[in-house]
């Protein structure tokens, strides 16, 4: 009961991150916005070191924690954005590891032969992560950083998107090939061979 209780508490953890992007939208003081990208950090922090310390890693919670990231990042970029702080162009090279990474899900998702595929988060879809944090930090307090930053964030995120394509890739390789299902001759004027025998 108590492990149940933890799961709970560190998923609510996970999931705090959904309003906070609501408040982000309600609110227009840049500060104030800041204030809530770094909190949002915290929470990714604390609900990662939390699972990893106290062996609460589950898939559930492998899944709902990168979802409430992306559904933070994408909303307060998105924002910002439509607030004019930035273009459109510097919105697709910010979302390019998180478009394709989607894509990627989808895909094995949609595959029978890449469904059983567990797929983690990896070290440079972190660093892009942190990076995407940084940025949106300077968007909304020091702007002069803020092209560099999405140019760095650009590159990592391509090699990001290979990197996760590969382990996948590699992961797929090494699954046990599925086994046809064996078809029984049989027709509307021959018997199944066994029974012919009888």
């Amino acid at each position: 009961m108590h492990r149940r209780a933890s799961l709970v508490l560190l998923n609510a953890l996970s999931l705090s991150r959904l309003p906070l992007a609501a408040v982000f939208i309600a609110v227009t003081d840049l500060r104030l916005r800041a204030l809530l990208v770094v909190v949002a950090a915290a929470t990714d922090f604390l609900d990662g070191w939390i699972a990893r310390h106290r062996g609460l890693a589950t898939r559930w919670g492998a899944l709902i924690d990168p979802v409430a990231d992306r559904a933070f990042m994408v909303t307060a970029f998105i924002v910002c954005l439509l607030d004019g702080l930035i273009g459109p162009v510097e919105l697709l090279l910010l979302l390019l590891r998180d478009i394709g990474t989607a894509i990627g899900f989808i895909v094995a998702r949609l595959r029978p032969d890449m469904r059983a595929i567990e797929l983690k988060a990896r070290m440079l879809g972190k660093m892009v992560t942190a990076l995407q944090l940084a940025v949106l930090l300077c968007v909304l307090l020091y702007p002069p950083l803020v092209r560099p930053l999405v140019a760095l964030v650009a590159l990592l995120s391509l090699a990001s998107v290979v990197d996760y394509t590969r382990a996948v890739w590699s992961k797929r390789q090494q699954l046990p090939p599925s086994r046809p299902v064996p078809r029984i001759p049989h027709g509307p004027t021959r018997a199944p061979m066994n029974s012919a025998r009888k």
